[in-house]
């Protein structure tokens, strides 16, 4: 037997149910199909566990320090099986936070594989959901008058590289490892290659990046690369830039997986215990019935418009299958705009020039607008301020000064072009950059900002007043 709905979400990773809710609160009848846990790969396979097990390898790390402060202790011991047991608590609490939102949203969940079927008895219109039960009883039917599909991503591997899920692995494989191995090379260094760098080297693992871009976190402003850079090379960690992995001559030799490289014209071996492939994320769009509607797709990704409706206008899709910005905020607000336009609302689209990206390394990176680079070559002409953590009071009293905060301003009108900030805790402190852009500021009125003495935000204080070479605290 049919069900009738209003709408129906294909995928409940934050992107999805954050939009199933905010459509039960518009009143609408909702079921959100999942084919594994509610959370989706942030809850589960991203976001949350990777940033626990960063918190870990940061509290083995101050300890380690702790004679520093004044704190003697004897040494500090590892053990890796109660990392992940506290990993797999925080994720499982959130599960069921989860789960409680969807009863209290009176929202349907089906827990299957869900696929979109043609015009057919149940609906003139393609968009009816054949829901393949995990249980194996008989497939259900949900007919609903809109459909969004947020079905995500996974892991993308390179050509002709085996991922075999023991040596050579996935940030999937990699977030289940039950102890760590004495070297790892890892083949990517963007956001969450960098994030496993710096937490497997405080764990004292010998680490690798291979990254084949000239620089590392390449779509951060080329000064945070470079301070991150100094960072990672810091803790110990071998960063080979511009270094192509020769990907089908990868092989396991006994307890060591060989890595060739090209670098600099010559033929170089990465030798590690094991291999994290990390080199983006590629949509999951295959078997979803994508071939039984209108919908386009452009480069392995659906096509929409900018309130994130395809071809076929009753089926939207938000978050990594529509590729851009694959963050979890960004698959939220997604998921709220396209509801609230399905109920002939205002929705506010995502404006990535607004959206606050971070790395959770240690140290941490954020930023939000362009980058110093891309703001000269859409033509501004631009001034910016930089302001360090070494003369900010608060950091030294946590006894972590490394980085800094970059402005970059309209030098003609004084527009805020961007922000971006490379130190500690400097992804809790974005935030106030990315109001910024959205109240479209001015650096002068955020300068004008009290920020509270002492505290790790006077720097983005000081490095707004640098902007007009009006620093206080600067040399």
């Amino acid at each position: 037997m049919a069900k009738d709905y209003d709408l129906v979400v294909l995928g409940a990773g934050t992107g999805g149910y954050v939009a199933a809710i905010r459509a039960s609160q518009l009143g609408m009848k909702v079921a959100v199909v999942e084919k594994e846990n509610l959370g989706g790969t942030c809850l589960h396979k991203g976001c949350i566990p990777s940033k626990a097990l960063l918190r870990s390898a940061e509290v083995y790390k101050t300890v380690q320090k702790s004679a520093d402060f004044g704190v003697e202790t004897s040494e500090p011991g590892l053990n890796f099986l109660k990392v992940q047991e506290r990993k797999q608590g925080i994720v499982d609490q959130l599960h069921k936070g989860v789960q409680h939102l969807m009863k209290k949203g009176k929202i349907d969940v089906f827990h299957g594989h869900g696929r979109i079927l043609g015009p057919s008895i149940f609906s003139p219109s393609p968009g009816t959901i054949s829901v393949e039960n995990n249980d194996g009883s008989e497939n259900e039917m949900l007919v609903p008058k809109f459909v969004l599909i947020a079905t995500g991503s996974r892991p993308k591997t390179l050509p002709g590289l085996e991922i075999d899920k023991e040596k050579i692995m996935t940030s999937d494989e990699a977030l289940q490892m039950e102890e760590l191995p004495a070297s790892i090379t890892i083949v990517g260094g963007g956001v969450i290659g960098i994030e496993w760098a710096s937490m497997l080297a405080d764990f004292g693992v010998e680490v690798t990046v291979l990254e084949y871009l000239p620089r590392i976190l390449p779509l951060e402003d080329e000064d945070i690369s470079k301070e991150m850079l100094r960072a990672m090379k810091k803790k110990k960690v071998k960063i080979v830039t511009s270094a192509k992995v020769l990907a089908d001559q990868v092989k396991t030799d006994g307890d060591k997986v060989i890595v060739p490289y090209e670098h600099k014209g010559e033929t170089k071996y990465a030798e590690t215990e094991k291999v994290l492939v990390s080199v983006g994320r590629a949509a999951n769009i295959s078997d979803i019935g994508l071939q039984n509607t209108d919908i386009k797709t452009e480069k392995d990704f659906i096509v929409t418009n900018e309130y994130y409706q395809t071809k076929e206008s009753h089926i939207y899709a938000i978050g990594d299958v529509i590729g851009g910005l694959q963050l979890a905020h960004v698959a939220s607000h997604e998921g709220i705009a396209a509801v609230e336009h399905m109920a002939d609302g205002d929705p506010h689209p995502v404006n990535p020039d607004m959206v606050a990206k971070c790395t959770y390394s240690s140290p941490e990176a954020a930023s939000v607008g362009l980058t110093e680079a891309d703001a000269k070559e859409k033509g501004y002409e631009v001034k910016t301020g930089t302001f360090p953590f070494k003369a900010i009071g608060k950091a030294l009293v946590n006894g972590d000064t490394t980085g800094f905060v970059k402005f970059v301003s309209d030098a003609k009108t004084d527009d805020l072009l961007g922000v971006h900030m490379v130190g500690p805790h400097v992804t809790d402190m974005i935030s106030e950059a990315a109001l910024a852009k959205v109240l479209d500021a001015a650096h002068w009125e955020v300068a004008e900002t009290i920020h509270p003495h002492p505290s790790l935000s006077e720097a983005v204080g000081e490095a707004a007043l640098a902007v007009d070479g009006k620093a206080i605290h600067g040399g």
